[in-house]
């Protein structure tokens, strides 16, 4: 078997292995790697990571041509960019993986060190992950968003969208976006569930931070925090934060995301489609971002894709 050969074979015996373990679904995610002569091999575009077929699979020439295989997917400005800029990139990998997406949503994440350093294996194997804005799939503006970079980073998310992950080789890429995944879930677990104390008087979480509460000192110090039973009608409208939240001095006037003083899980007009941060109200729930609605304001579509305006009436 010729080494092409067997690379066909690690590439599709190892996309199997991500959508086997629910990493990546349906026909999303793709995948690409360098051969012996300075192509490339990547996923066709519309295919399953789980269905991957060796000999269908696109074959570039090391002047960029397609030569062979099926039509190529369609993020492959997303994969060139990593091999222009980086020398030493082998192979990349773009997967839509549950935690990381989430992580990317939430509004307090940094920018420029998307991941945060929960463990040494995610430092060791990725460095700083560039968080980078939203963009339609298939964009060749993301392309141009890695370039910017000048392979600095080996590792990007993209928000509302996905890690990509460039290694050395196939396996070494794949290894290094499953490291982030398993590092992804520990963070949004410790976010979601609010363990950190905030500091005397400071707000109780970025919920709380973005709607301008300031959190009151408790009168009794062995007991700084209500009861979830016996919380407050002031609490932050954030659920998650009843159980470390202590009761606010006042609310607010104008609360964002439509946000009304008396209901806290009222929620008001929908945000301009301009912005990507919505309100979802009815489970109160911190504010996520969301992507902008391609819905005309006022239908049903838009309502139904927003989840921050009432139905409309009948």
């Amino acid at each position: 078997m010729s080494e092409e050969s067997k690379l066909r074979e690690q590439i599709c015996l190892l996309a199997g292995s991500l959508f086997d373990r629910g990493l990546t679904g349906g026909s999303t995610g793709n995948i690409s790697a360098r051969t012996g002569d300075g192509g490339l091999l990547v996923s066709p575009t519309g295919t399953s990571f789980g269905r991957l077929d060796p000999a269908r699979l696109s074959r570039f020439d090391a002047a960029g041509q397609l030569i062979g295989g099926d039509r190529p997917t369609k993020e492959m400005p997303l994969h060139s960019a990593f091999y222009d800029t980086r020398s030493t990139a082998g192979a990349v990998v773009h997967l839509h993986s549950c935690h990381s997406v989430a992580l990317s949503m939430m509004a307090d994440v940094d920018a420029d060190n998307f991941l945060p350093p929960l463990t040494p294996y995610a430092i060791m194997k990725l460095g700083k992950v560039k968080l980078l804005p939203f963009f339609l799939p298939g964009d060749p503006a993301m392309g141009a968003a890695v370039r910017g970079l000048a392979g600095r980073r080996s590792a990007v998310m993209l928000a509302n969208h996905g890690p990509v992950v460039a290694g050395k080789d196939v396996e070494a890429a794949c290894n290094a976006i499953e490291e982030l995944e398993d590092t992804a879930r520990p963070a949004i677990s410790t976010i979601s569930h609010c363990c950190y104390r905030p500091a005397r008087g400071q707000p109780s979480c970025p919920a709380a931070r973005r709607a301008g509460h300031r959190r009151r000192a408790p009168s009794n110090p062995k007991r700084p925090c209500p009861s979830p039973r016996r919380r407050s009608s002031t609490a932050p409208h954030n659920r998650r934060n009843a159980s470390c939240s202590a009761p606010l001095e006042k609310t607010p006037p104008g609360l964002p995301g439509g946000l009304s003083a008396s209901r806290p899980d009222h929620a008001g007009p929908a945000p301009d489609s301009a912005s990507i941060w919505g309100h979802r109200a009815r489970d109160r729930r911190a504010r996520i971002p969301l992507l902008p609605s391609p819905y005309p304001a006022g239908s049903l579509a838009r309502h139904q894709w927003s989840r921050c305006a009432p139905p409309p009436a009948v």
